[in-house]
């Protein structure tokens, strides 16, 4: 039998790589992609803590430390992030240093942000945050205050409220998210928090798809309103795209509806003054709603709106913010049967408006 040049062997004599061979080449490539973004992420963990050490100070409470900063002195202010977020949203919106010169100013990085522990024992839902800050404030010796919290911060300050009153003088809430609704960002943003395999794309391809989209994200909740400079050059993005955090960022997204609903049928028991405040332009959550609806249930309430801005109202309007705080303050001096809110409410107008500052 005589065989061209083309073709010196048989067929059936060729080396042909088996389905199980690919398979396993693949396999391989992948384990290697894997160990390599591992090691990517490690180093810049490492890179982004020691870039940015704690910024307060730690205290413990039923065996988990939370990490928190203090500053300035008067009447105490609490104030509680959002989700994916840490005690540097409030420093660089300068919201911490103007608040500074007037209130004793307490800033929590909420457990598993920053460098607050986040147990995996716990479910860390909003009245589960709540009663460990309220611990942790009985020890640092803050008495009845103003508490503010934004976005998912809103949540565990009303439930911090609802579970103890007599920690809560009145409540500045911006920007929350306080009934349930259909949310096709939650099952998305919540993977990281699956057991096992979210396990392991946190400590390999999350940080860096966050670090990637990270742009893409500030347009979303700065929008309409410019990304402020001092954000870009003082928000430390590495912090929040650590393992750790991105945890307990998915598992507060998995929580958001559920914690809602838990919550939204007992809004009526809050006794306290109640700021309520939002941008027009949110394109995170629908202001009309959540803000005013939520407006509409609480009788001791006010509404503010702010033309022009979107979720970030802090970092966007931070003189309106202080005025809020300064109106919650006033308004939780005044004698309880004395009405010292009005009882319309107070919309955007065609101009954006500016609180007094005091």
């Amino acid at each position: 039998m005589k065989f061209s040049a083309r073709d010196d062997y048989p067929r059936r004599y060729r080396t042909v790589p088996s389905s199980s061979a690919r398979r396993n080449s693949w396999l391989l490539l992948g384990a290697a992609a894997l160990a390599a973004s591992a090691y990517v992420v490690r180093v810049r963990t490492r890179q982004a803590e020691a870039d940015n050490p704690p910024v307060g100070r730690f205290v413990e409470v039923d065996g988990v430390r939370l990490h928190y900063m203090e500053r300035g002195e008067g009447e105490p202010l609490v104030m509680l992030h959002g989700d994916g977020s840490l005690i540097q949203d409030f420093m660089s919106s300068g919201l911490v240093d103007m608040a500074a010169r007037k209130y004793r100013v307490i800033v929590f990085d909420r457990p598993g942000y920053g460098y607050s522990e986040r147990p995996r024992t716990t479910v860390w839902t909003p009245q589960a945050q709540a009663a460990l800050l309220q611990r942790a404030l009985r020890q640092i010796g803050v008495g009845p205050a103003v508490v503010l919290g934004h976005s998912w911060g809103t949540l565990v300050a009303v439930a911090l409220a609802l579970d103890f009153p007599e920690q809560v003088r009145s409540l500045v809430l911006v920007s929350g998210y306080y009934y349930p609704s259909v949310r096709l960002d939650v099952p998305v943003l919540s993977a990281p928090a699956v057991p096992v395999l979210g396990d392991l794309m946190r400590f390999t391809v999350s940080p860096l798809l966050s670090r990637a989209i990270w742009p893409a994200m500030l347009r979303r909740i700065f929008g309409p309103a410019e990304v402020p400079q001092r954000f870009q050059r003082e928000f430390p993005v590495g912090m929040v795209v650590r393992p750790s955090q991105l945890r307990a960022s998915a598992a507060d997204t998995a929580l958001m509806i559920p914690a809602t609903f838990s919550l939204h049928g007992r809004y009526q028991e809050l006794s306290m003054p109640v700021v309520i405040m939002a941008g027009d332009g949110d394109r995170h959550v629908d202001t009309h709603a959540q803000s005013e609806r939520l407006y509409s249930e609480l009788p001791q309430s006010t509404l503010h709106i702010t033309h022009g801005a979107g979720h970030m109202l802090h970092h966007v309007a931070p003189l309106e913010v202080i005025a809020a705080i300064d109106q919650a303050a006033a308004a939780s001096a005044e004698p309880a049967a004395e009405e010292v809110l009005p009882a319309g409410p107070v919309l955007a107008e065609p101009e954006p408006r500016r609180l007094s500052a005091g």
